[in-house]
């Protein structure tokens, strides 16, 4: 054989062609391939001979092409068997690619359906003989006709036809990746490219995760020719799917005994984060790819999944598209949320649509994702976190002002989103080094920078950071030093929420601690009043924090400090020396602070009791420190009245009078403190024995308790006068005087209350004691009565009092005592207190005022007014105390002379409880239940379960639902309606911790309804708060649409028609809507029926996004041809019962006004709904093909033929009702003026709104049009159309009016009266 070989390639070789086409032709068909094969396994001259074999066989020769075939028929398997050595086999198929374009039409067929018989059966799994593959169907392709069964195809077409058997057939997973790099080099059409890269696309899920970026690198490749979208959507599909069955396979991994996780999280990881890096390549190359993938996440956020997240984020890496990204991020984000709340505030909308998917969950996915060496993500996620928080953080108020009380749980949308970005980062921060350093400086630079908005969000990530990973800020400390620099240049909030974050760190690290105290001390002389503001709060928070030793542990007030919490305790203990030292310096730089401002005084007053509390070693320089202040403004003669000096508690700066100090303040701090320290002594060593700091401690103890003592005994001996306030004082605060006096008044009140509360404490239930109480009380609430009485013409309101100084606990306490204690030892004393109807008052009334305060601000005054979970007994405490009163001691069983006071004290409790109630719902939302556990009515035999906190909840509504009930029985002369209104409040609070699911939340509906339909008293707010109720209650548990017919048509009825010659038919559905009440019921059903109209809008809008994103999908059209989309259902029905609605109200005689204005904006609003509607009709006419549904048109006829007609008349009963405003209802209120300013501006406000209703009817109609020509449909048969545009004219007067004119003018010729009712009828038909 070798001989043969040799002869070819020297025959080859020479110039005689003719003797090498002999030879050849001498040589069989079996010969020929056995010379190849021993030569292309050896290797030696295979490629020369294969040169010969085709130069001694013409092409155009018969029997030279089929030699050339055989050639081509036993080499390309060959070369994919794998026996010969790499380069041989590319040295083979370089040459017949060289000859493949001589051959003939036929051989290249036959050539090609080897190919593909070769592929269907698996044989092409090394892929080297498919580079031959594209050159083949290129040069079939040049043919002009090529014979295919019977019949003859062109070139075209037959490479077509292979293309699509290809790819109807079953590939071998081992050769996908050769195939798509081999389609690559094709010229395809698109049809035929979208073949394989659905082809391609099926087959990803076939294939070993290895294999997967190489597939989708040669995948993207493919995407240069086109079809673009599908390649995306079908690798970001692969990877969604993926991403779900990993998820499932963790979740039930406990429950499948033993089987083998087949994707392992990691290496999913890995490859997700390869084929990112291919896709983010691939669109840096080709920007029409870019445009593509951010296209199909525009129209709907529902394709979003972690993959496709975590690509958005690294797309935006490359700048033209950053923009771009994170608006599209922004907006998906928002729109999430928002759709989420919408939903989970509608049943109807619950019931309709399938559970929300929600972007944020699926960014949080993708930052968890990003640990597995994603930093091509990370960098993104750091953008999108900042861009969250900068983009939805809290806005300055009103004058830059900012709102107080950062505490409140993320509730809108916004807040939410900004929820997030910190969320985001804070797990960037603990997963990725990196971008640490990145995200501490920009978190400080914008809490330096940002000093005109409001930077709690920030606050918060910082302190989050802080205690997650305390020991790695301590790397970047310099970072936070830089910051300490801009200190006395922030606002307050923001220095106290800073260093309240940086607390642990300046226990473990001391250059963090000198740094600050450098600071402080320079800000201590700042020029600026904030500066000072902050070095107390910054001194104030280093005492608490550094413990000297042989401080008293006091439990209620440790802390949770992270990990870090181990070495700083140690630290603490072995230089407790040092910490004494540097303890009492910063408090020698405090005492500096007590010749300030009054603001700074109050801030150190309000800060030392938490100091000594935290560190009791303390307590002998804070004791001296408050006693001297004390002292300043004592008077220590015995028989001198009043006890203190109010002259130096105030300054004058020019013609303004100012506070000093703030006297109240400093005798409560002096108060709390030594209470709580003698307090402490007793309870640490009850039998104590000699030591020096116990002689001390008894000196300044016992002389403030002198000076308390004194000061008690002559502020009650004390008259106003000596304050110089009687009731001849003047106090306006216009003038100096008046100025002076309120401050005098304020602190003098401030200090009787303080010693009130002391004298109690210190009382122990002694009679004589609290009989000194009442007289400090009497002393305090006569002059409380005189400043209410003169200042209820100035600026402040005359029913509020000045913040009250008792503190939270003593509230607490004293309304237990004074409503629950019933031991007899203490009987006789507390009958002191109990006796006063107005002390007792005074005391709810404080305890409603301190709730308040927590409720706008998160904290309450003095002593653990800062403590949340001390702050939260108390209010479970008082919340006991209260719901005891209200339930047991009715206002009823009292006798006539007291009932008014006492009622009005049970209304006191009630409304505390209101307060406490929306308090806990505001501040504390995940503690309700522990609230309502604590308020145990002992008297009831039911108990509710603790475990159940539904239950538990039921039964206190329960409790609430029995009052009102009471209430509405007593008939109205003896209905309370204030009382009513809190008790309707407490229950919608109440009701909002129910599950709308659950058993009780439908008895509460079904109460609430029950109470509508039979109560009848006229009272309009009663009646409002209880339909409220109704609203907030229903749209949970079913769409209100029946409900607001029903109550359109008991308001018609009582209201009586627009035409008054017209009898209503009488309805009552509902007893509670009245004459007196139906005014304020149309209104509140006028903004349910916007709320409806909000959630159609929304479902509109829905469907229209699917309709434009399925317009590729036609398979689906044709599947819900026959039956009407439930969303399109949904939706026509909720329209037609609101059009019915709408139909009654345009028809009843309301009155001029709000109402009427509500009224027409609604209309306009409800055109505007059924216009995109039909503008959602068009869209789908264009796209498919289908009668519109029986229900839409019957929606068309019923607007057409009910309501348009009404809204005209409507229009002539709303302008002529403004020009009789006297008549009926309004007479009192517009008889003195009936043409005044009032009414013009008000008929000017209606007649705006009415041509909007217009405006809105004819823009329907004129899309009605549009889709009577697109459906084929007639659908303006039922409109019809407005006689004449200008509203304004009534015809029918116009009529009347000239008739009157003819009948003046008198009768002149029989011609003219015999002509003019031709004209008059023409005018009724324009």
């Amino acid at each position: 054989m070798r001989a043969v070989m040799d002869k070819i390639v020297m025959l080859s070789d020479g110039d005689s062609t003719a003797e090498l086409q002999k030879y050849l032709s001498s040589l069989t068909n079996d010969q020929l391939t056995t010379v190849i094969n021993n030569g292309s396994l050896k290797g030696k001259k295979v490629g020369a001979m294969i040169k010969g074999i085709f130069k001694g066989s013409p092409p155009d020769s018969t029997e030279g092409s089929s030699r050339r075939l055989l050639v081509y028929q036993h080499c390309i398997p060959q070369c994919e068997s794998g026996d010969l050595q790499t380069e041989v086999a590319a040295d083979i198929i370089g040459l017949l690619m060289l000859e493949t374009h001589t051959l003939p039409g036929p051989s290249l067929a036959k050539l090609a359906s080897l190919f593909v018989e070769a592929i269907k059966v698996g044989k092409m799994g090394s892929g080297k003989s498919l580079e031959l593959f594209p050159t083949v169907l290129t040069a079939l392709s040049a043919c002009e006709t090529l014979s295919y069964g019977e019949g003859e195809l062109s070139g075209e077409e037959y490479k077509k036809q292979l293309i699509n058997s290809l790819c109807s057939s079953r590939w071998d997973p081992q050769c996908v990746i050769h195939l798509t790099t081999m389609f690559r080099d094709v010229p395809l059409s698109s049809e035929e490219l979208q073949f394989v890269v659905e082809k391609v696309v099926r087959m990803l899920t076939k294939l070993d995760l290895q294999e997967i970026p190489p597939l989708v690198y040669q995948l993207l490749h493919l995407a240069a020719k086109g079809c673009k979208k599908q390649v995306l959507d079908g690798i970001i599909c692969y990877f969604k799917e993926q991403d779900i069955c990993q998820e499932e396979e963790q979740k039930h991994g406990e429950s499948l005994d033993l089987e083998v996780q087949s994707i392992p999280q990691d290496q999913l990881r890995h490859v997700e984060g390869t084929a990112i890096l291919h896709i983010v390549f691939a669109i840096r190359l080709d920007h029409e790819l870019g445009r593509e993938f951010l296209k199909s996440f525009k129209t709907s956020y529902g394709d979003l999944c972690p993959f496709s997240v975590a690509l958005l984020l690294s797309v935006a890496r490359i700048q033209r598209y950053e923009e771009q990204v994170f608006d599209l991020l922004k907006v998906a984000i928002i729109k999430s949320f928002k759709d989420e709340q919408m939903q989970q505030g509608s049943k109807f909308l619950q019931d309709l649509l399938p559970g929300h998917c929600s972007v944020a969950q699926m960014i949080l996915e993708t930052a968890k994702n990003s640990v597995f060496g994603w930093d091509h993500v990370t960098q993104g996620l750091v953008q999108l976190g900042f861009f969250l928080m900068d983009a939805f953080g809290p806005k300055p108020g009103p004058f830059g002002k900012t709102t107080e009380g950062s505490a409140t749980i993320a509730r809108t949308p916004n807040q939410l989103a900004c929820k997030l970005g910190g969320q985001v980062l804070l797990q960037g921060f603990k997963m990725h080094e990196s971008i640490r350093g990145e995200i501490l400086d920009q978190v400080l630079n914008r809490l330096v920078s940002k000093t005109a908005s409001p930077v709690n969000h920030y606050l918060d990530l910082f302190s989050d950071i802080v205690v997650s990973a305390p020991m790695i800020l301590l790397e970047s400390s310099s970072k936070v030093t830089e910051t300490f620099d801009h200190l006395s240049y922030l606002p307050l909030t923001t220095v106290q929420g800073l260093l309240k974050a940086i607390q642990p760190l300046l226990k473990v690290s001391m250059s963090l601690k000198d740094a600050l105290i450098l600071v402080l001390r320079k800000a201590m002389f700042s020029s600026h009043l904030d500066g000072r503001k902050s070095a107390v709060t910054g001194f104030l928070l280093l005492l608490k924090n550094f413990k000297v030793l042989g401080s008293l542990a006091s439990s209620q007030c440790s802390q949770a400090i992270s990990s870090s919490q181990i070495q700083v305790d140690v630290h603490a203990r072995y230089n407790s020396a040092a910490n004494e030292a540097f303890c009492l310096e910063i408090l020698s730089s405090l005492r500096r602070c007590l010749g300030q401002q009054a603001d700074v005084r109050l801030m150190l007053y309000e800060g030392f009791y938490d100091v000594l509390r935290r560190n009791s070693q303390l307590a002998s320089s804070i004791m001296q420190t408050l006693l001297s202040q004390v002292r300043r403004y004592y008077e220590p003669e015995q028989d001198l009245l009043p006890p203190v000096k109010l002259e130096p508690c105030i300054t004058a700066l020019g013609d303004q009078i100012y506070i000093q100090e703030p006297l109240a303040h400093l005798v409560s701090c002096t108060v709390h403190c030594l209470l709580w320290l003698q307090n402490m002594r007793r309870s640490a060593n009850p039998n104590a024995d000699d030591s020096d700091d116990e002689e001390e401690e008894e000196g300044y103890q016992s002389e403030l308790q002198t000076i308390l003592e004194s000061m008690t005994r002559r502020m009650i001996k004390s008259e106003l006068e000596d304050f110089e306030l009687d009731k001849s004082a003047e106090f306006t605060t216009s003038s100096s005087v008046g100025v002076k006096n309120n401050i005098y008044a304020v602190l003098v009140m401030g200090v009787y209350e303080i010693l009130m509360e002391y004298n109690f404490i210190k009382a122990n239930y002694s009679k004589s004691c609290f009989e000194e109480v009442m007289e400090l009380f009497n002393c305090y609430h006569k002059l409380a009565e005189i400043l209410k009485e003169k200042s209820g013409k100035g600026r402040v309101p005359s029913n509020k009092s000045p913040r009250s100084l008792l503190s939270l606990g003593f509230i607490s306490t004293l309304l237990t005592v004074l409503f629950r204690d019933s031991s007899q030892s203490r009987e006789e004393a507390l009958s002191v207190l109990r006796s006063s109807g107005e002390f007792v008052r005074y005391a709810v009334n404080v305890a409603v005022q301190k709730t308040q305060q927590l409720e706008e601000t998160g904290h309450t005054d003095g002593p653990d007014g800062q403590n949340t979970d001390r702050t939260f007994r108390f209010l479970c405490d008082m919340t006991s105390v209260l719901m005891w009163r209200y339930t047991n001691i009715p206002s009823v069983v009292e006798d006539a002379g007291k009932k008014e006071k006492r009622s009005s004290l049970s209304l006191l409790c009630l409304e505390g409880l209101l307060r406490i109630f929306t308090t806990c719902q505001q501040r504390y939302p995940d503690r309700m239940a522990q609230l309502l556990s604590t308020m145990d009515i002992s008297e009831d035999k039911v108990q509710p379960d603790d475990g159940n906190v539904t239950e538990m909840n039921f039964f206190y509504i329960r409790q609430f639902q029995r009052a009102l009930f009471t209430q509405l029985s007593g008939g109205e002369e003896e209905f309370n309606s204030k009382e009513a209104q809190l008790l309707v409040s407490i229950l919608s609070v109440l009701s909002r911790q129910l599950k709308p699911s659950s058993q009780q939340f439908v008895q509460m509906i079904t109460w609430t309804v029950k109470i509508c339909k039979e109560t009848s008293f006229e009272d309009p707010a009663f009646s409002k708060g209880l339909l409220s109720l109704l609203f907030n209650l229903h749209v949970l548990y079913k769409s209100p649409v029946s409900l607001l017919l029903e109550l359109c048509q008991d308001i018609h009825s009582q209201l009586g028609d627009i035409d008054q010659n017209v009898e209503v038919e009488k309805q009552s559905h509902f007893a509670i809507v009245n004459m007196k009440t139906a005014t304020t019921g149309a209104l509140l059903v006028l903004s349910q029926v916007d709320r409806v109209l909000d959630e159609v809008d929304w479902l509109i809008a829905r469907k229209k996004s699917q309709t434009s994103s399925d317009k590729s999908g036609s398979g689906e059209v044709t599947q819900t041809a026959g039956r009407q989309d439930p969303i399109e259902k949904a939706v026509t029905l909720q329209l037609g019962t609101l059009l019915t609605a709408l139909n009654e109200l345009v028809q009843t005689a309301l009155l001029p006004g709000t109402c009427i204005i509500t009224l027409l904006k609604e209309l306009s609003r409800t055109y505007t709904t059924l216009t995109t509607l039909v503008k959602y009709y068009i869209q789908v006419c264009a796209s498919q093909q289908g009668a519109l549904p029986a229900r839409f048109e019957k929606l068309v006829k019923l607007s057409g033929s009910h309501l348009t007609p009404q809204c005209y008349a409507f229009f002539t009963y709303a302008q002529s009702g403004e020009f009789s405003t006297g008549v009926a209802d309004d007479k009192k209120k517009k008889k003195k003026n009936d043409v005044n300013t009032a009414p013009s501006a008000k008929l000017l406000r209606e007649t705006k709104a009415i041509p909007n209703v217009i405006f809105s009817i004819e823009q329907y109609e004129k899309y009605l049009i549009t889709l009577s020509k697109k459906s084929k449909v007639n659908l303006m048969q039922y409109m019809k159309l407005s006689a004449s545009r200008d509203f304004r004219i009534n015809a029918v007067t116009v009529d009347a009016a000239l008739q009157e004119q003819e009948e003046s003018q008198g009768t002149n010729a029989s011609q003219d009266a015999e002509e003019t009712p031709e004209p008059k009828q023409k005018r009724r038909k324009q």
